[in-house]
């Protein structure tokens, strides 16, 4: 079993991996869609430089998603076993837990954390962060901060939209992102009907009667998911070479476990690794496998812990 050896890293300003994709079974596949557009189609280029019809299948905001979810133990209700002892905020309302910052969207940003009318850990915040309040912004000061109570938003970005917080510009773009593009695509049309065996001429409106429907499917030779971990970015936060190799080996254990283990993006969007994990730049640098880092991460977290909050999970009381 290898050791994390990030040592090709220390100079490099990122690390970009591609990774060629397939569907589980068949041909076909559903890709994210947005409201009132659709899927996003556009025009790319080959390798070759020739025009192609391409097709965004993940987006950057869903991916940020998706690495984070595959962090959380749904049965268990907490972090997977080897990410045990990172911190995170908890929310409760009425002595029962309803969210955290991990599986909020906008993470310690949600209004489930900064807007209850209990404002302990708003004002808790806001003590910590109070040199920001004016002149430029001390990134060095804010990451050391969100450090303390979720690593993960220095990975995936946060934007604390709070005027009492340093008038709203409170904000981190992702040191890591990610998206999935399809080159080469054809549509698939297909479509159905929603039966009503009792009365087929029923009112559609109220969900009666027989209602046919269309949908567009997708095909393409070409799926690959793309990830790009900025490095340049991490290292400004000046938070220490223990820090710095943690935040570095969560991003590939979430990268890796997506991978292995998320790919499954929707019903009709079930995808599987075609191939090598392609590390583009730089040169030389060997991904480390899924197993590794679940060995050399909890070592990695005891490591670091003294930059995190204690108790390492932040209980914040969410009243309406």
């Amino acid at each position: 079993m290898m050791s994390l050896d990030f040592i090709s890293l220390e100079k490099q300003p990122r690390l970009l991996m591609e990774v060629p994709l397939k569907p589980v079974q068949g041909a076909r596949f559903q890709p994210t869609g947005f409201p009132d557009l659709g899927p996003a189609t556009f025009k790319g280029f080959d390798d070759e430089g020739n025009s192609v019809d391409c097709l965004l299948v993940e987006s950057a905001q869903s991916m940020a998603n998706r690495l984070e979810s595959v962090c959380w133990d749904e049965a268990a209700g907490d972090l997977v076993g080897v990410l045990s002892g990172l911190p995170y905020v908890q929310v409760l309302e009425q002595d029962q837990v309803i969210t955290n910052s991990i599986l909020e969207s906008h993470r310690i940003n949600s209004p489930y954390i900064l807007e209850s009318k209990d404002k302990t850990f708003f004002d808790t915040l806001k003590k910590e962060l109070g040199a920001l309040e004016k002149g430029r912004v001390d990134i060095r000061l804010l990451a050391k901060t969100l450090l303390k109570y979720d690593p993960n938003t220095l990975i995936h970005g946060v934007f604390l939209a709070k005027k009492d917080l340093a008038g709203g510009r409170l904000r981190l773009p992702r040191v890591v992102s990610a998206f999935i593009e399809a080159q080469r695509i054809e549509v698939v049309t297909s479509g159905g009907v929603k039966n009503d065996s009792y009365d087929p001429q029923g009112d559609t409106a109220k969900g009666f009667g027989n209602v046919p429907f269309h949908r567009e499917e997708y095909s393409a030779p070409s799926i690959t998911a793309f990830f790009n971990l900025d490095l340049a970015q991490l290292r400004g936060y000046g938070l220490g070479s223990a820090v710095e190799t943690l935040l570095i080996a969560l991003s590939l254990f979430k990268i890796q476990k997506f991978l292995h283990e998320g790919l499954r993006l929707r019903t009709a969007c079930d995808l599987e690794i075609n191939g090598e994990i392609l590390v583009k730049r730089p040169d030389g640098f060997t991904l480390p496998t899924l197993e590794t880092l679940e060995i050399e991460i909890p070592k990695l977290i005891k490591s670091a812990s003294e930059s995190f909050a204690k108790p390492a999970i932040t209980q914040v009381v969410y009243k309406k």
